[in-house]
C-alpha cells in the first residue's frame, strides 16, 4: 500500500482539505444541502438504507460516537428518510463478512465498512461490487474495489506521536531507550502510523524493542510491556511509543506495577476519555486527536452522494487518492490530527463537544484540573 499523500505531502493536507471542509460546512449551513446537484431527479431520492460495519468494541469511539455521528448525519441529509442498519463485528473478521454479506442480502443503496482485516474484507466488497452496492471505505484502508476512502492523515498521525516523544526525551534523546507498542499488522493503518513514528524516531532515540499487537489488544500490549521491563529493566525505558489509548493505558499500568513513581513519556491515539484523564493526570504524556464529528460527518455525505449520483458534492469531498494493495487512485477524504496535551484539552475534545468538563475532571482528577485551569 502507497498512498499518494507521503510524508512530504502530509504537510499540504490542510489546504488540500480546505474545499472538503468547505463543502461540508456548506452543507451544513444548508447552502448546499439534500438533493442539490446537477439534476433534479437526485432531489427525490432520500429513501435510501446505509450499512454501516464498525470493526470491534474496545475501542471506546466506535460505539460512543462514530455510529450516532453518522446515523444523525444520514438522517439530516435525507430529510430524515434515509436509515442506517448498523453491525458491530466486536474483532472478529468471520463475523464481518457474515455482517457484510447479510448487508448485501438486504440490498442497501451503500455500504460504509471499517475494516477488522483489510485483505480478508476485499472478497466481501468484490460481491457488493457485482451486486451493484458501492463500498465505502472508513477509517481503515480496505482492500477490493471500494468507491472512497474516509479516515485521517494516518502517516501523519504517526508523524505527530513520535516527534512529541523526541520532543520529550530533548537533548539526549539518540542514548534513550524507546519501545514502540504498535498496531495489528492486518490493519492498513498500522503500517502508515508506524511509518509516520519511525520517520521520527529513526536515529532520533535507541528504540530497543519494537512490538506488533494482535487485534490492538491491551492485554498484548501488557504482556509485552512484562517482556521489556523483564528485559531492559523499567527505570530504562525512557519513553513508549503506543500507537493507541487502549495499549497506553495497558503500558502505563505495567509501568507503574513495576513499581516507577516517575513514568516516561508515554503516546496514544483516539483521545478516549480514560485517556484525556491520564493526560490531564500527567501519566500519559498525549494522545492524538482526531476529529471524529469531520471523519463520520465526510462519510455520511459521501455514502449519501453517491447514492444519489451527486458527483459535484462527491468529488468536492474526495479530492485526495490514495493506493491499496489491490487498487489505485482511490478518492479520499483525510481529515487532519492534533496532538492532544495538558495544554489544549480545553481547545480540542472541549470546544469540540467531545467531553465536557465535567466527565474529565471527576473528584479523582479535581487537582490536577485546577492545576492546568481546566474548570467549571
Amino acid at each position: 500500500m502507497k498512498p499518494r499523500t507521503t510524508a512530504a505531502a502530509a504537510r499540504r493536507c490542510a489546504l488540500l482539505l480546505t474545499a472538503s471542509l468547505t463543502a461540508l460546512s456548506l452543507t451544513a449551513c444548508g447552502a448546499f444541502g439534500p438533493g442539490d446537484d446537477e439534476t433534479p431527479d437526485a432531489r427525490a431520492d432520500y429513501d435510501i438504507t446505509v450499512g454501516l460495519l464498525l470493526p470491534d468494541k474496545d475501542t471506546a469511539r466506535f460505539e460512543k460516537f462514530d455510529y450516532p455521528l453518522i446515523k444523525e448525519r444520514i438522517a439530516s441529509q435525507t430529510n430524515k428518510e434515509g436509515e442506517v442498519v448498523y453491525a458491530n463485528a466486536e474483532g472478529s473478521e468471520e463475523k464481518q463478512s457474515e455482517q457484510f454479506r447479510q448487508m448485501i442480502g438486504r440490498k442497501v443503496d451503500v455500504i460504509l465498512v471499517d475494516a477488522v482485516d483489510a485483505a480478508a474484507v476485499a472478497p466481501d466488497v468484490r460481491l457488493a461490487k457485482r451486486a451493484g452496492i458501492p463500498v465505502i471505505a472508513y477509517d481503515r484502508l480496505a482492500e477490493g474495489p471500494i468507491d472512497a476512502y474516509v479516515s485521517h492523515d494516518n502517516e501523519l498521525v504517526g508523524q505527530v506521536q513520535g516527534r512529541a516523544l523526541v520532543n520529550a526525551l530533548g537533548e539526549k534523546a539518540q542514548k534513550k531507550k524507546v519501545v514502540m507498542m504498535n498496531g495489528e499488522p492486518a490493519d492498513p493503518n498500522t503500517a502508515l502510523f508506524k511509518k509516520g513514528a519511525l520517520g521520527e524516531l529513526n536515529g532520533a532515540v535507541d528504540i530497543a524493542a519494537s512490538y506488533d499487537t494482535k487485534k490492538w489488544l491491551p492485554e498484548v500490549a501488557a504482556e509485552n510491556m512484562r517482556k521489556v521491563i523483564k528485559k531492559l529493566g523499567a527505570g530504562n525505558v525512557a519513553a513508549v511509543y503506543s500507537a493507541n489509548d487502549g495499549m497506553a493505558g495497558a503500558v502505563i499500568e505495567e509501568l507503574q506495577a513495576a513499581g516507577l513513581s516517575e513514568l516516561p513519556p508515554v503516546t496514544g491515539q483516539d483521545a478516549d476519555l480514560e485517556a484525556v484523564r491520564r493526560v490531564v493526570s500527567g501519566t500519559q504524556y498525549m494522545t492524538v486527536y482526531k476529529s471524529f464529528l469531520l471523519e463520520a460527518t465526510g462519510a455520511a455525505d459521501m455514502a449519501v452522494a453517491k447514492v444519489q449520483d451527486r458527483a459535484i458534492q462527491f468529488d468536492a469531498l474526495a479530492q485526495d487518492t490514495i493506493d491499496s494493495r489491490s487498487q489505485q487512485d482511490i478518492p479520499a477524504m483525510l481529515v487532519p490530527v492534533v496532538a492532544l496535551t495538558r495544554e489544549n484539552i480545553e481547545d480540542t475534545v472541549i470546544a469540540d463537544g467531545v467531553y465536557t468538563v465535567k466527565d474529565i475532571c471527576t473528584a479523582e482528577h479535581a487537582d490536577d484540573c485546577e492545576e492546568i485551569g481546566l474548570t467549571g
